[in-house]
């Protein structure tokens, strides 16, 4: 089992350098989207690191976005991060912020997912019901093309993802709308006691 802080401790430092309710639940669906994908690879006895490095991706996106991924090994610090749990946070800006490549599995994973569920996010926003329970693939591959929709979330940076994980895009949108629907309502429940 790879070693991680506990829980609380890394809420706690998310919570303190981290106050906009999307940058908030972005850090919780990330963490339970990695959660999903440990369990889901054959990873489970690593769970905790693999959801706790995604609670804590972002860590020092919201105060220092110039700095994003350089500012994240001083606060991890904070809470006696681990040498490989800091490796795994700042590989998911490879080639944007940051020069430290995915090597691990967990940091593919991590790298692909991450700006996928921004995506996903967005199109949630637009859907009547504002869930992805209801969201078909065909939809959000829909929502992929069209380049007008969610600018900010960068499509080569998911396709470089799957790419890497060595899975067809269709498949790693597929495993993240699975995620996100397995943890759409614990997320919602969570950011209710925040």
């Amino acid at each position: 089992m790879k070693a991680c802080p506990e829980r609380d401790a890394a809420l706690a430092l998310l919570q303190k350098y981290n106050q906009e309710h999307f940058h908030i639940q972005h850090a919780l669906t990330v963490e339970r989207v990695m959660r999903w994908y440990a369990g889901e690879l054959g990873y489970g006895e690593d769970a905790d690191f693999w959801a706790t490095v995604g609670l804590l991706h972002d860590v020092d996106f919201e105060n220092w976005p110039e700095e994003h991924c350089k500012k994240a090994p001083e606060l991890l610090a904070e809470i006696g991060c681990s040498e490989e749990f800091v490796h795994a946070v700042c590989s998911h800006g490879y080639g944007l912020c940051s020069d430290v490549e995915p090597t691990e599995e967990m940091e593919k994973v991590l790298f692909a997912a991450d700006e996928l569920t921004g995506l996903i996010g967005a199109a949630v926003l637009m859907r009547p019901s504002k869930s992805c329970q209801d969201m078909e693939l065909s939809s959000l591959k829909k929502k992929f093309k069209d380049k007008k929709f969610a600018a900010g979330c960068s499509r080569d940076v998911i396709k470089t993802g799957a790419e890497q994980l060595g899975w067809p895009l269709e498949e790693l949108m597929d495993k993240t709308l699975q995620a996100m629907r397995a943890c759409e309502e614990s997320v919602a429940a969570e950011l209710a006691k925040l």
